[in-house]
Formats: C-alpha cells, structure tokens, sequence
C-alpha cells in the first residue's frame, strides 16, 4: 500500500447546555465510546490517544452502547435510526439497522445475553421500542410516558427489569421480557434524565433537573454511573462539580470540583475499572482522582466543532500541528504520539486559515475579520497581536516579514503587524492568495478564474498585468517550497501546475477529483502536493507525471476534507468537518 493512516486524533463529544451525554463503556474494559456530529468515536480507556472514528451514519449520532458481549455495538442517530456493527474488524461491518422510533434516539440499552435491545428518544407515535437484535421483531411496549424519554436501562441479570426515565418528570418500570408496564415513579419534580441499574441489579439510581440522585440531593444533577461493585456511584452535575456517593450511607463522600467556568459544567461520566471518567461542557474529558478531588490526573482535549484549516510548524527537530476550527479554537498536536492539545480562545468566530512565518509566529486569519499574530513559544494570545481587517479575510498567506491578506473585495499587504497597502476597487472577486517565497511577487486568485500576479515593490503591490487563466473559480493554490512552481486548484476538478522560471508556463494539469478541490499543500521534496477536496479523497500527486498519484480513498469518511498539511515528505496531516485530525504515511 502507498499510504497507510498512522494516527487519529480524535474529535472530543459534541455536548448541550443541559442535557446530559451518555458516554458507552466496553464491557472487557478496554475502550470507551461517544459520539460527535454523524461520528462514534471509540477510544483506549488506558491511552486515550488511540482512537477509532465510526462514520456510516447519514444523521447526527446521539447515543453508541456495547453488547455486553463485546463483539457489537449499537449507536442511534436523530432520524430514528438504529446500527448495528461489528467492533471486532477495522472495516466494523453492518450486522443489522432498524427504525424503532420515528425521531432522535437518545439511550440505548442491551440485555446481559446481548439478544434484545432497548431504544428510547424522541418520536411521534411512541417515545421507545425493545425488540430482539438480530430480527427487530418486538419483545414489549415502553408505554407509559407522555414525552420524550431520556433514558432507559435493563438489569444485567434474570429475571429482567427495564426502566426508562422521561422529560414528563417521571421514571417507570418494566417487567418482561415481553416487557409490560409495571408501576411509575413519581420521585422528582423535573425532567428525569437518567436512569441505571446497579451492577449487582439490587438498586437502580436516577437523575433529575431538580437536583435529585435516587438516594440523596444535588443541583441539576445529568447523569449518574455505578461502580463495578454496586456499592458507590458518581453523578455529573450542571454545578461544575462530580460527585461520589456511599449507596448504602445515602451521602456524597468526595466532591470533585472541576472549575469555575460555565464550560466546566459536567454533563457525563463513566465508571470503568479503576477509570472515573467525566464530560466537560466545553468536551473535555476528564479522569477523576479520588485522592486528588481538586485536580484530575488527566484531561483529554480536542475540538468539538469541525476543523477548518491545519499547519505544521517546526522547531528543534520536532513538528507541531496547529488546528483551527469553526468556533475559533486553535490546538496543539505536538510531537508523534502524544496528544497534547491546548486549547487557546482568542478568535470569537471560524478559524479560516493559518500559517507560521520566520519570527516563529502563527498567523491565523478569522470571519470575526482579524489576523492574529501569536507567538509560538508563549502559546497565549495578547490583544497587540490583533489586526482588526476593514472586511473579512479568507485568505493569509507569509513570506519572510511581510502576510498577505485576501479579504471579501481587499487584498491587503501587511509587515511588522500593521497593514503597509491595500488594494481596493478589484473589479472582481479574491478569494485566495499567495506570497512567492522570495517574497517578490502576491499571486491572487479569483473567483473568475483567473490569478493574477502583483509585483511587491517597496510598501506596494504593483499589477504588472500579468494574468495566469485556470479552469474554473480559483478554491486554493499554493508555491512550492523552493519557489519553483505555483500549484492551483479550481472548482472544475482542475489542478495546474505553472513553472515560474519559465514565465509561469502550465508544467503540469492534474485530474482525479469527482468534486470540488478545496485545499492544497507542497511536500518539502518541491516534487509531491496533496489536494483535498468535497469528495472526500486526498490525492497525492508526482508534479513531473500527472498519472503517478497515490489515492487515498474516504480519507475522512462522509466528511468532506477540508485542510492538508506535511509533516515531512513521508507524513501527511489530514482534517475535515469531522473534527478530527489524521496522520498518513505516505511511500512513494
């Protein structure tokens, strides 16, 4: 194989103020399961930056449960829709798919022999359904409720007991299978947002909105999770806070704080071998310590939006991945395997573009119409490094000490973070740019199709008329590294590489793409780029041989690939709207 996919950094949960985030355990203990957009994300509970993104849903993915057997998994998506899919291959192939309810799935649960399952959401004409997995043919009725349900559990022991938990402020209990309705609960005052058995099927907990948890009270409690052996649980509240009970005391005997910002409101959590686990408002995922309540042993970060644009920078023999997503976070992969990412607000809107420049700065361009200079090594933005742009920019692109800014109806030329020249009045319409490494000459491109070459002489870019014709609308090009040649991608499916020793002569036209192109990134060796596009495939492409190309085929699967960025000749960094980021071996 010409490429093989090295790493994934994975995507953090996608959460809501107030409602709660169901996060799925692995029965042998080993990984752990959320869902982000149309993704599941399974994860290694030890190192959690192994990662394995499950992408077949054509709908937003609410809730993904284990078979207590291990071999399957069952995720639930916003149409009603229900997979079921193997875990135990790479390609996690489809077993069965049902629509037991008619809106978004928000619980799923499983009976210990992994035969019957249980699915509980939104729907018009019922709010659940349990049926046996490998038929859909039904084993009860979830009756009872008169709005949609949030929560449903089955104990893990004969004789079985269903329970589910409803925005109607009440639980109720099954008896079966056949499932019947046996009795309500009438124990809170608010919506019921969760409801689980205790391992040892003794006891079964729920949380409120009101604050209460089974046995005892808290505020706005979301979710709670049984120890392994029945005799605690934890409950994640809107309070900022976890906490852990004595089941049979009925008290909270830890208290584990988790800050002080509205982001910090704890929406999940998970109890899996020794791991207490809890979700972030704002995703992060959080490994409790018991001795430690105050500070946890580790956080998980990440983007939950989808990435827009990537870049690599690199310093004393190690590369860092920069990522910028569609709510204006910018993060850190640093080095190989570790995933260290730190997530720095600054932009208030999209990230749409970065790159480094040789003051070991990163220049970042964002529809909150600003270019942000950020100094690598303090990691930490400062309001003096804000250039506030007259439109928004799209574009930014560096060379030596001078950015160049391609904002809607401006082209901008900035040095020593101040605009230096801006040319107005275009006549048509920029979309991107980019600086000849000498820093000699802007390439423009537009959206008529053509790109247009200015002259920078002294604090000015000069039209010296030169005009270069593409295909189609110009989505992205970029010059190779040495400057010898400038690659172009067009909403035609076209790629065109032009010689600039010869006068900007065509070297190469490139074809593959079955949609849109949008991104473009130049290998280090000057004789490979990789384009991205709609279609979702990476194409890597041989500049002196057009039909030498390695293909990578759903690089980010249903996703559409949105940035490319080299790492060295050999790795190349993937991103897309999956909010994930990959990393490539590529063997030419």
């Amino acid at each position: 194989m010409p490429y093989e996919l090295k790493h994934v950094f994975a995507s953090l949960p996608q959460m809501e103020r107030g409602v709660a985030k169901v996060i799925g355990g692995d029965p042998k203990g080993n990984n752990f399961l959320y869902t982000n957009g149309k993704c599941v994300i399974i994860r290694n509970i030890d190192n959690p930056a192994i990662a394995d993104i499950y992408t077949e849903h054509a709908h937003q993915v609410g809730v993904a449960k284990y078979a207590p057997s291990g071999f399957y998994i069952a995720s639930g998506d916003a149409s009603g829709k229900i997979r079921i899919w193997d875990t135990t291959q790479k390609e996690h192939m489809l077993k069965y798919e049902y629509t037991p309810i008619s809106g978004k799935i928000k619980d799923i649960a499983w009976t210990e022999d992994s035969k019957r399952i249980a699915v509980v959401g939104d729907g018009r004409e019922k709010f659940g359904a349990v049926f046996l997995w490998d038929s859909g043919s039904s084993v009860g009725e979830l009756s009872g409720h008169s709005k949609l349900i949030n929560s449903v559990d089955i104990r893990q022991k004969r004789p079985y007991r269903l329970a589910a938990a409803s925005d109607d402020t009440c639980g109720s209990f099954f008896e079966g299978p056949p499932f019947k309705f046996k009795f309500t609960l009438r124990d809170h005052s608010q919506f019921v947002n969760c409801v689980r058995f205790s391992p040892d099927g003794n006891r079964f907990a729920t949380a409120g909105a009101d604050g209460q948890v089974g046995l005892a009270s808290d505020m706005g409690v979301s979710i709670s999770c049984w120890s392994p052996d029945s005799s605690q649980l934890i409950s994640a509240s809107g309070d900022k806070t976890v906490k852990l009970w004595d089941v049979g005391a009925g008290t909270a005997v830890t208290t584990f704080n988790l800050g002080s910002d509205v982001t910090d409101q704890q929406l999940g959590c998970l109890w899996q071998k020794d791991h207490l686990l809890s979700i972030s408002l704002s995703g992060y995922i959080n490994y409790l310590d018991k001795n430690n309540p105050n500070r946890p042993i580790r956080t998980v970060k990440g983007h939950t939006k989808s990435i827009q644009c990537l870049t690599v920078h690199k310093k004393d023999g190690r590369s860092f991945v920069y990522s910028g997503s569609h709510d204006g976070h910018i993060n850190i992969l640093s080095g190989w395997i570790r995933l260290k990412k730190n997530r720095r607000k600054g932009h208030s809107n999209q990230v749409s573009k970065m790159v480094t420049n040789a003051a070991n700065e990163l220049v970042s361009c964002s529809m909150d119409d600003t270019l942000r200079y950020t100094k690598l090594d303090k990691k930490e933005y400062s309001a003096s490094d804000v250039v506030k742009m007259d439109f928004q920019p799209k574009s930014v692109s560096v060379a030596g000490g001078i950015s160049l800014a391609v904002c809607i109806g401006q082209v901008v030329l900035l040095k020593d973070k101040k605009k230096l020249f801006t040319l107005d009045n275009l006549g048509y319409e920029a979309e991107v740019g980019a600086l000849h490494p000498s820093g000699t000459t802007a390439a423009v491109g537009g959206t008529d199709g053509k790109i247009r070459l200015y002259s920078i002489q002294g604090n000015t870019l000069k039209d010296e008329g030169k005009t270069l014709e593409a295909k189609g609308p110009i989505t992205d090009m970029a010059y190779s590294n040495d400057g010898a040649y400038l690659a172009v991608i067009d909403e035609k499916k076209a790629i065109t590489a032009y010689s600039v020793p010869d006068g900007y002569s065509v070297k190469n036209e490139f074809y593959g793409h079955h949609a849109k192109p949008v991104s473009l990134a130049w290998s280090p060796d000057n004789e490979h780029f990789a384009t991205g596009g709609m279609d979702m495939m990476v194409y890597v492409w041989t500049l002196s041989d057009p039909d030498r190309r390695i293909k990578l085929a759903d690089a980010h699967r249903l996703h559409h690939v949105s940035s490319l960025a080299w790492i060295d000749e050999h790795t190349l960094a993937t991103t897309s709207h999956d909010a994930s980021v990959k990393l490539w071996t590529i063997t030419y």
